[in-house]
Formats: structure tokens, C-alpha cells, sequence
């Protein structure tokens, strides 16, 4: 049973998509051991009470140094014995040594299709409004391992989204959640817990 853990700063309407996935059955020999929110007003952690799954809420704001907040969430992580770690909008920068400790083992979604609208300071509506601000016809959602870089690291699903006319950078949010995001992190997930994909993908 693959033990997951999701860090997320917001709703958690991507933690909801696995929730559900586990439920229906989209997601097999997996479970959510812990969320984790640097936002004590997070929804998502609601979400995971609601589910049964224990919330924890670990801010840098509640430490004098970024240092000290980084070996908090480290030790946090290490003491839920987690198989993976999947960033679900999550806005706060993974530590180096968490990465190196955890490589092949955490996974994040981002609103576009890597290598376009990603990187320093494309999250969230950002990345639509960027999207539409360019003009492109097709956008999507990309399910990638994380590595030292910012949105940098090797892909392991993407979907494509059709950009309608009139789109606000609201409902292309929406759309890209809902086609997109919700369908390819359970999907990874999966994979992942059966052992259809795994570290090999971290090697060059």
C-alpha cells in the first residue's frame, strides 16, 4: 500500500480528485497518510479531516529562519513513513535536502503544458492569464517528478485543453482543472502505486 502525502496551500480541490479516485477505484493500493498545509485556513485540510486523514498545518511563519521551517517539515515528512509526496498547489519551496532525500518520490501538478507557462512565478491563475495573454489555442495540465529546479523536472503525464473564445482566465482555470488536473494526478498516482512508472524516470 503506497503511503501518500499531500502538501497543498489552498482549497484542495486537487486532493479532493484523489480522494475521490481512491474512493472509486481509479486509484488502487493507495492511501493519503497525512496533508499538510503551510495555510491553517487551507480547506484542504477540512478536506482531510473529513476523510479521516490527519491535517497538519506547518508554517515558515511560525519559525525564525526558512532553515528552521525546512528541517521542521523534513522531520514532519520522515515521521509518516510516506512512499510519496504529491504537491497539490502547494506555494512554498520544497527544501533541497527533502528533494535529495526523496527523489523519484515526489510528484507535483501544474496548470499548462511543460515547458510553457512554468517556472518562477507562474501559479495559479497566473498561468491562465499568461496563457491567454499569448493567444494560444491549447493549454492542458502536466503531472511531472519535482527536482531542484522549478518545474523542471522529468514528465510523467500531460493533457491537452482547447482554449474556447471568451475564455476568462477563471473558467479556462476551471476547465483545465476539471479536463485536465483532475483526471492525469489520480492517473499518475496510480501508476506510481502499481508500479507502472517509478524512480527510473529521475535517471537522465
Amino acid at each position: 500500500m503506497l503511503r501518500i502525502g499531500v502538501l497543498v496551500s489552498g482549497g484542495g480541490t486537487n486532493l479532493q480528485a484523489i480522494f475521490d479516485a481512491i474512493g472509486s477505484g481509479r486509484i488502487t493500493n493507495a492511501e493519503v497518510a497525512v496533508v499538510i498545509s503551510n495555510n491553517a485556513g487551507a480547506y484542504a485540510l477540512e478536506r482531510a479531516k473529513n476523510h479521516g486523514v490527519e491535517a497538519v498545518c506547518l508554517s515558515p511563519k511560525q519559525f525564525e529562519t526558512r532553515d528552521a521551517f525546512n528541517e521542521a517539515l523534513l522531520e514532519k515528512i520522515d515521521s509518516y513513513g510516506l512512499d510519496l509526496i504529491v504537491l497539490a498547489g502547494y506555494l512554498v519551496t520544497i527544501p533541497p535536502a527533502m528533494i535529495a532525500k526523496y527523489r523519484g518520490r515526489i510528484i507535483n501538478i501544474h496548470p499548462s503544458l511543460i515547458p510553457s507557462f512554468c517556472g518562477v512565478g507562474y501559479y495559479g491563475l497566473k498561468v491562465h492569464e499568461a496563457a491567454l495573454a499569448r493567444g494560444v489555442k491549447i493549454t492542458g495540465a502536466t503531472v511531472h517528478f519535482v527536482d531542484e529546479g522549478m518545474d523542471s523536472g522529468p514528465i510523467i503525464l500531460q493533457k491537452a485543453v482547447e482554449v474556447q473564445p471568451g475564455d476568462t482566465p477563471k473558467v479556462l482555470q476551471q476547465r483545465v482543472m476539471e479536463q485536465a488536473e483532475w483526471v492525469i494526478l489520480p492517473q499518475a498516482i496510480d501508476m506510481i502505486a502499481n508500479g507502472e512508472i517509478g524512480k527510473e524516470r529521475m535517471i537522465p
